[in-house]
This record gives structure tokens, sequence and C-alpha cells, in this order.
């Protein structure tokens, strides 16, 4: 048996997230349905992470043992020819037979996309937020040291999550502006928070970027992320933000 190991990008639009489900369209699925096709075989497709429904991935790194002596060069044009077109695999290796694309994982960064314009980007309008009205870049990017390093974040996290210990620690929290080139208004019409970490608690990110869009909003202070991270509270923090923004950026080994 070989473990290959292999980095994919996808539109999760149409998917109801990565893992499999019941009378569900999901990545997994589809990954595993064309490793069907291709081979013959019934494979378990192991992930770094579980993305949502309509999350995205440009280099979600996946896993899974075969016993076909299909060279690991032409895995990826042979996959690609079985899958949507809204999946694609871009590298395959053999590795250890011990490596587990989830348990191996040291860190991954995910890149939330909001659009702070009048109207949407019809050619992205799938991968940001649309957000209509002005948002306080600067107050939000003054709202973000607190969350760096290793902290309890209870408040940044779905009540429905089944993991008990909700330490986690940031490495990095940033935020990217850029401007419309084409309506050329000069004003910041693009925002990116950039996030990595050791793991992420379910809706994490999300969660976090709707208590940052209420504090662009002016309807909280910068100062008040750190009073939410203390509380522990999930009711203290935002809304979770939609999925359409998120993408996982990559996944460090």
């Amino acid at each position: 048996m070989r473990n290959l190991r292999f980095t994919i990008s996808y539109d999760g639009s149409s998917y109801s997230g990565f893992q499999i489900q019941p009378r569900s369209d999901t990545v997994q699925y589809r990954l595993e349905q064309a490793v069907f096709l291709l081979t013959g075989e019934t494979v378990k497709v192991i992930s770094s992470g579980r993305t949502d429904a309509g999350v995205h991935a440009k280099a979600q790194v996946i896993n899974f043992t075969t016993s076909s002596k299909i060279p690991v060069e032409r895995w990826c044009l042979a996959l690609n020819a079985r899958l949507p077109r809204d999946i694609v695999a871009h590298t395959a290796e053999e590795v250890l037979p011990t490596f587990h694309a989830r348990k191996a994982a040291k860190r991954k960064t995910y890149c939330y996309t909001i659009r702070s314009a009048r109207f949407p980007d019809v050619f992205h309008r799938n991968f940001e937020y649309h957000h209509p009205t002005y948002l306080n870049v600067e107050a939000m990017r003054e709202a973000l040291p607190c969350l760096l390093g290793e902290h309890d974040f209870t408040s940044f996290c779905t009540v429905r999550t089944d993991k008990e210990i909700k330490v986690r620690t940031l490495y990095e929290v940033r935020m990217e502006t850029e401007s419309d080139e084409l309506l050329a208004t000069g004003k910041v019409e693009r925002i990116r928070l950039i996030i990595t970490g050791n793991g992420f608690l379910y809706n994490m990110v999300r969660i976090i970027v709707g208590t940052l869009i209420q504090i662009g909003e002016g309807k909280r202070p910068p100062s008040d992320m750190q009073r939410v991270l203390e509380a522990r509270d999930r009711s203290q923090a935002g809304p979770t933000a939609e999925a359409m923004g998120l993408t996982l950026w990559k996944v460090d080994y």
C-alpha cells in the first residue's frame, strides 16, 4: 500500500463542506468518487481539516492509501479528469505510511475577504463577503493584537462544537487592504484578514470576523475585542460572518 499526499484547491460554493455527510454533496465524497473511478478502490480521504459549507480552499492537504501502481506524477492529471471543475489537484507525492494530513499539520492559515463597497464585484461574488457601507479599517486593525498568542477562544466558537479544550495559539493576525483599480475611487474596496494558528475551533475565524465588522461599523470600540476574548462567552462576540468570504489558504507541516 502507498500513502499519497495531495495539495488541492476548491470552490466550496456548491458543497455542504468538506466532510462526507448523508445525502449531501461534499468535497470528500467527490474526491473519493474520483479515486474509485480511477482505480476501482474505495478509499478514505483524510484532510488537514474540515471546511464548512460554502468555505473554499486554496491549498488544502489530503492523503489516502492505495494499492494502485499509477506513477505519482500522473495522479493529478488522472484525478482532475474525473473531478468536477471546481475541485483541482495541484501536487501529489508519496509519503511515509505514518503521514496523516490532520494529525501532522503544525499551522494553518485562513484568509477572510470583505468587499467594502456600495456594489458587489460580480467576478468575486462567491469568494468575498459584500459589505455595502463604510468600515473603519484602522479601528479593526487596532482590535487585532490581543488575539495573538495562546488563549481560550470559547467566545469565538459555536456552542455546537464537540471540542472540550478551546485553547489555541495564533501566530499571525493581520489585515490587508486594496482599492479597486477599475473603479479608481481611491477608497479601500477590499479587506483581507489573514490569520495563522496551530488550530481553529468551529466557526472561529468567521466569528472573529463578525466581531471585527461590528467594530468597523462603530458598534463596538476596538478595545471590546479584549473584553470578548476574556469573557469566554459566545454571546459576547459578534455574529458568524458568511462562509463565502473564507478560504483555507495554506497548511504547514
